[in-house]
């Protein structure tokens, strides 16, 4: 059985973002759909096209990132996701409401135009992070944190290009859906959940890993990649796997990162 990944925030230390990085006010635009998405409301897009601080734009891809983790996403989980005080969560979502991005009562919800606000930055963030990897040819590892920076000044003509000469993918380089890619993900399952013996293909690695380096570049050493087949060889007492990777490359997974490996269910 997985961990409950609320649980899991300070098991890698800090943190979605540095403080420094929070400190920056720089305003942004903010427009920006997939060529083929459909129109949205008009209320949201005069929004979009307004402009955020950096702010506003790390805060609802927080949330967006806890959602599609599977963590509610009260204060605290926000909080210990960006690696800030509480109080500055809560001094930044009363901000958030004014502006009609969030609702908060006790969770913390995106309305439309978060929620259109929050696409933007996650599939730039996505698109920057293939973009990187397979023109760029940066280290697989690595290009979390430079997509960090990129997802804040990628303009609406630049995604569009960046689309076209990647051929539309549909996930990041980790399998983590691009928004407006239309992508169907297949069933999956973590790790955590297979039994000796049994081989999957890896799909996809949580943005919750994604963010400790360490461990990004030890999966990277060992081949764990999406479109990885992983066979299972021992389970320990503790929930720790011994894997085969490729029928080739012999590694340890930990219980904890075991839970945030998606595998194919069927």
């Amino acid at each position: 059985m997985a961990a409950d990944p609320a649980q899991s925030l300070h098991a890698l230390g800090p943190r979605r973002r540095s403080t420094e990085r929070l400190a920056k006010e720089t305003v942004a635009q903010t427009g920006g759909r997939h060529p083929t998405d459909v129109t949205k409301p008009s209320t949201i897009a005069v929004m979009a096209e307004t402009g955020y601080s950096i702010r506003y734009r790390e805060y609802v891809e927080a949330i967006w990132e806890l959602e599609e983790e599977g963590i509610e996403p009260i204060q605290a989980r926000i909080a210990d996701w960006l690696g800030v005080s509480r109080a500055s969560v809560s001094e930044m979502v009363q901000k958030m409401k004014v502006e009609g991005l969030v609702d908060a009562d006790p969770e913390v919800r995106l309305t439309p135009a978060g929620r259109h606000l929050a696409e933007v930055v996650v599939r730039r963030h996505r698109l920057a992070e293939r973009f990187l990897v397979e023109v760029l040819r940066l280290p697989w590892a690595k290009v979390h944190a430079e997509a960090e920076v990129w997802e804040t000044t990628i303009s609406d003509d630049v995604e569009e290009a960046m689309w076209a000469v990647m051929d539309n993918p549909k996930t990041c380089p980790h399998g983590n859906p691009i928004p407006g890619a239309r992508y169907k993900p297949p069933l999956m399952k973590p790790m955590a959940d297979m039994a000796t013996g049994e081989t999957r293909r890896l799909e996809r690695i949580s943005e919750e890993l994604e963010l400790n380096v360490e461990m990004m570049t030890y999966l990277d050493e060992s081949a764990i990649r999406p479109g990885a087949k992983i066979s299972v060889q021992r389970i320990d007492p503790h929930g720790a796997l011994t894997v085969l990777v490729n029928d080739e490359v012999g590694a340890g997974i930990g219980a904890f990162a075991a839970a945030r490996l998606f595998v194919e269910a069927s």
